[in-house]
């Protein structure tokens, strides 16, 4: 194995590995749905804020509008989300999960659920938990 040098102190590095890994774990777990993790974030949101416009989510999520699109209408054509003008902003769309998102999307929190307590398991569950806040603190980050 290559010697790091300080990479093995620098956070983004660390977080980059950390994430290659839990996506890993991911994509093998997701494989049988055919769902990326972008697309389980969109499905989750929606399902959590239903009648949130694109916009919304999109910048909930930090995807940029040109990306967000082509992922929404995946999505659309698969049966999952729904998307309808919003009242008075016919120029904006507010999305819904369909029957079948919200069916698929219960499947996808179960197996969402395996793969965290794997991650979990890993670390061990005093470390998992001290690491969803300051974790998450970082995430907020952005645009500062």
């Amino acid at each position: 194995m290559l010697r790091q040098g300080p990479l093995d102190r620098r956070l983004g590095y660390l977080l980059r590995r950390a994430q290659l890994a839990v996506f890993q774990d991911f994509f093998a777990t997701f494989a049988g749905f055919a769902v990326t993790p972008a697309q389980y974030a969109v499905l989750t949101l929606v399902e959590a804020n239903p009648g949130s416009s694109q916009a919304q989510v999109a910048d909930a999520l930090a995807i940029k509008p040109a990306n967000f699109v082509g992922l929404v209408r995946t999505l659309v054509g698969r049966g999952l989300v729904r998307r309808a003008p919003v009242p008075g902003n016919r120029r904006s769309m507010a999305l819904t999960l369909t029957d079948a998102g919200a069916e698929l999307l219960s499947a996808l929190h179960a197996a969402a659920d395996a793969h965290e307590g794997r991650i979990a398991d890993h670390l061990g569950p005093d470390v998992y938990a001290a690491l969803l806040e300051p974790v998450a603190r970082l995430g907020r980050l952005r645009g500062a």
